[in-house]
Order: structure tokens, then sequence, then C-alpha cells
């Protein structure tokens, strides 16, 4: 059994993570690939472990706090914006930022900046990339979907409906893609709208399978909803209302093609892991 080392538990509308302070990089940086990735898998467990999404570790890397973010099978992610606010709530609440300035904060995709309005954080998940349509599909059923990177690969797809008994079904599986432009695998999002600027979304997230909520997913989910609708920023910031099962996040894509992330983040619980 490994030694005992701190942990916290956060979420982002019920996106949650295992958070593992290791600032200097000594309590888990010694863990080689797999080693880590077991770790990942045990503290993710819903019924053996503490139960996540994803593990966050907050690690200082060459005089920046980088975001160092796996999925809950253990695979690395190269992004992940619900993830980035809670990480950015972790260091406001132990007073390792100062929320009165932005928050730079490293990640895989590069240094992102995020700014701290008391419950809401917002997070610049920079420049999405629109790479095109593809097809994703669930069982026998399939539709056109949207190919937008976040930082992460995405396939947005526009549905009648969302519900699980209906043609997206459970989405236990992960859905059907095409291996030739994913050949990682992909988080799929299915969108139906609600109203002008406001959509709704489930989504299958790849290594962590179904989740509540997913940030730069909403961020897709955005962007594609404002190329359909003939919404780009031109003239003025665009603003869409994303719900997700685990609540509600506002995007905005700018008029110098800058995407948004705002909403709450909490850290809910803390303690002490040797899994």
């Amino acid at each position: 059994m490994p030694e005992p080392y701190p942990f916290l538990k956060g979420h982002g509308t019920e996106n949650d993570f295992v958070l593992l302070p290791d600032h200097d990089g000594t309590i888990h940086g010694g863990l080689s690939a797999e080693e880590m990735a077991q770790r990942v898998r045990a503290l993710c467990d819903r019924r053996a472990g503490i139960g996540g999404d994803g593990v966050l570790r907050v690690v200082r890397r060459e005089g920046r706090w980088f975001m160092d973010y796996r999925n809950a099978d253990g695979s690395i992610g190269e992004m992940c914006g619900n993830g980035l606010r809670v990480f950015v709530r972790h260091l406001v609440e132990e007073g390792l930022v100062d929320p009165a300035s932005p928050v730079e904060v490293d990640t895989r995709d590069g240094l992102k900046v995020v700014a701290v309005d008391g419950d809401l954080i917002t997070a610049d998940l920079g420049t999405p990339k629109v790479l095109g349509d593809t097809v994703v599909g669930v069982g026998t059923r399939s539709w056109p979907a949207r190919h937008v990177n976040m930082g992460n690969p995405h396939a947005v797809a526009f549905v009648d409906s969302l519900d699980p008994h209906g043609p997206v079904g459970s989405l236990l599986d992960p859905p059907s893609h095409d291996p030739g432009t994913y050949p990682e695998g992909v988080n799929v999002e299915f969108v139906v709208r609600r109203g002008e600027r406001h959509v709704a979304m489930r989504v299958h997230e790849r290594g962590s399978g179904e989740t509540r909520s997913c940030g730069t997913g909403a961020c897709a989910v955005m962007v594609a909803s404002a190329l359909a609708d003939g919404t780009r920023p031109t003239d003025a910031d665009v603003s869409y209302r994303v719900d997700v099962p685990g609540g509600t996040l506002t995007v905005t894509w700018t008029t110098d093609d800058r995407v948004l992330l705002a909403g709450p983040a909490v850290i809910v619980a803390r303690g002490t892991a040797a899994l």
C-alpha cells in the first residue's frame, strides 16, 4: 500500500474531479506512466475509490501552476474546461493565487487565463478550430456532426431528443465515430435547441464515459450552434446558454476569436488517500 497522500474533491456543474496537491512534484512525480494511470483509475472508481470523472494533479512547472489532467481511465487529457475552473477554485481557496488578478495556468494545450468573480469562474479556452464535418452513431442510428477542437477533439451532433430512452440512448458505450478522423478517440456531444442562443447537451467523454458536464464540450457545442445559426461573432461578442445535466454554463465567442467558459466551481471535500 502506498504512503498516504492528500486529496481534495471538487466539481464544476457536477463534472467531478479528484485533486492531488503535489506542488513540488515529490508525491506523485516519481511514478511511472502505468503506475500513475493505475492510481488515477483507483481514485476515480466510484465504489472502491473516491470517485470522479478525472484527476487534477496540482503541480508547479517552470514557475507556473500546471494542471496535469488525467481521464478516469488513466489516460492523459490535453484539456479540461470544467477541471480548469475547479483547479483555479482550489488555488484561490488555498491562498496560492490572487483572485483579484487574472490567474495563469499551464496545460497540455498551452497557457490558459482564468478570471474569478465570486462564485463565477471564467476560463479563456482560446481559439476554436472548426475542422469540418463527420458522422457519429449510436446503435443503428447515425447523425452528421461538426468536428470542433477545443484543445481536445469534439464531434457535435444535433438531435431531436436527449431522452435516454430515445435514439441517443444511455451512452453507456462510446458512440461510433470515424477512426480516421479521431485516431485517439473523441468526445461526442448530442445537442437540442431550447430557445434563442440556448441549447442543451449530453456528452460521452473519451476515457470517462457519459458525464454530467463537459466544459470544452460546452464550448464546442456553442461554436457549432453559432455557426449553424449564422451568429458567428463579427461586430459583437456572442453568448449562449448551454444546459448540461449537472447545471448551466455560459459560453461566449468573442470578436477576437476566443471562447470563454463561465460557470461555478466548488471544492466539496478533502482528506487523505492511500490508493
